[in-house]
C-alpha cells in the first residue's frame, strides 16, 4: 500500500534480505506448508528456509522432546520439498533446534503453517501450528501461525497467495527496535474476491470436547482415541469464530502470560 507525504506518493521499502523460518505441524509433507513456502519464495528479497516435523504432530502445542534423541534430515528424492529439512520431533523442537543452534543466523521472522483446519479459541492452547510460532517469539522472534479454518485444503492458492501478502506487509514494518510480537490468523476457505477483508479480534471458547472413543484392539485391548473438538461456545462479535463465519480473515494477537491478574488479590486474601 502506497502513502503520500508532501503531495508525494511513497512507495513501502524494498524488503532486502530478509530471513523466514517456516515449520507447520501437519509434517514436513503437507499440501499447506508447501504451497506457503512457494508463495514466501515469490517474495522480493525474502530467503525462506523450511524445517517442519517429520509426520504429523497436530494437537502437540508447545511440547519439546527431552527423552529421545532428535535427527535432522534433508528431502532430496521429492521436487515438491527438496531441500526442505525434517525433525523426528515436535513443531516445537523444530523452532527450538534451529534457533539455539542448527542455524547460523537468526530468523528475520517465524512462519507457521498453513495449518489444515481452524486453530481459533482454545485450539491455540492445544495447536502445534501455533506452538511452533510461539517457541520463535519466546527467542525474541516475530511470529505468525496461519490457518485455513475447514480442512481438506479447498482454495489453498488464495490462502497461501493471501497469508505471503500478509508476511510481506509485516516485514516492512520490521526494524532491530521492533519488539517481537505474535499474531494467529485463520483464512477462511474462500476465493480472494470473495473475502471480506480482516479483522483484529479476541479469542472465542469452545464447548468441551465431544466423549472419548473406546475400540476393542484385535488382541480384544480396550484402545481409547481423543473426541473431536467441541463446537463454538463463544462466537460473539469481536471473536474469531465470528470473523471468519463473516468471510473475514481473523488476526488474534497473542502473548504468553497466563496470569489471573485480575484475582491476584483474591487469592492474595485467601492464601497470605
Amino acid at each position: 500500500m502506497k502513502s503520500q507525504m508532501n503531495g508525494q506518493i511513497i512507495a513501502p521499502p524494498t524488503i532486502k534480505s530478509m530471513k523466514i523460518l517456516l515449520c507447520n505441524d501437519d509434517g514436513y509433507q503437507a499440501d499447506g506448508i508447501v504451497a506457503l513456502y512457494a508463495a514466501l519464495k515469490r517474495l522480493d528479497g525474502v530467503e525462506v528456509e523450511v524445517i517442519a516435523p517429520e509426520q504429523n504432530n497436530s494437537a502437540k502445542s508447545n511440547a519439546l522432546t527431552l527423552n529421545a534423541p532428535l535427527y535432522l534430515h534433508r528431502s532430496e528424492s521429492d521436487s515438491r520439498t527438496r531441500g526442505f529439512r525434517y525433525i523426528n520431533g515436535t513443531p516445537a523442537d523444530c523452532v527450538h533446534i534451529a534457533l539455539t543452534g542448527l542455524l547460523d543466523y537468526k530468523p528475520d521472522m517465524v512462519v507457521s503453517g498453513i495449518n489444515n483446519g481452524a486453530n481459533m479459541g482454545d485450539d491455540t492452547l492445544y495447536s502445534g501450528t501455533v506452538g511452533a510460532a510461539m517457541e520463535g517469539y519466546l527467542f525474541g522472534v516475530p511470529a505468525i501461525a496461519f490457518s485455513q479454518v475447514k480442512k481438506g485444503w479447498s482454495h489453498l492458492d488464495d490462502a497461501v497467495n493471501y497469508a505471503a501478502e500478509f508476511v510481506a506487509q509485516r516485514l516492512h514494518g520490521l526494524s532491530p527496535m521492533t519488539p517481537p510480537w505474535l499474531l494467529n490468523v485463520n483464512i477462511p476457505n474462500l476465493p480472494t474476491e470473495k473475502l471480506q477483508g480482516l479483522r483484529v479480534t479476541r479469542l472465542g471458547r469452545r464447548h468441551a470436547a465431544e466423549p472419548v472413543i473406546k475400540q476393542q484392539s484385535p488382541r480384544g485391548e480396550t484402545m481409547y482415541w481423543i473426541g473431536a473438538a467441541g463446537p463454538a461456545k463463544d462466537d460473539a462479535a469481536g471473536t474469531d469464530f465470528h470473523a471468519t463465519i463473516e468471510g473475514y480473515v481473523s488476526v488474534t494477537p497473542l502473548h504468553i502470560d497466563l496470569t489471573d491478574a485480575d484475582r491476584l488479590s483474591f487469592w492474595s486474601d485467601k492464601l497470605l
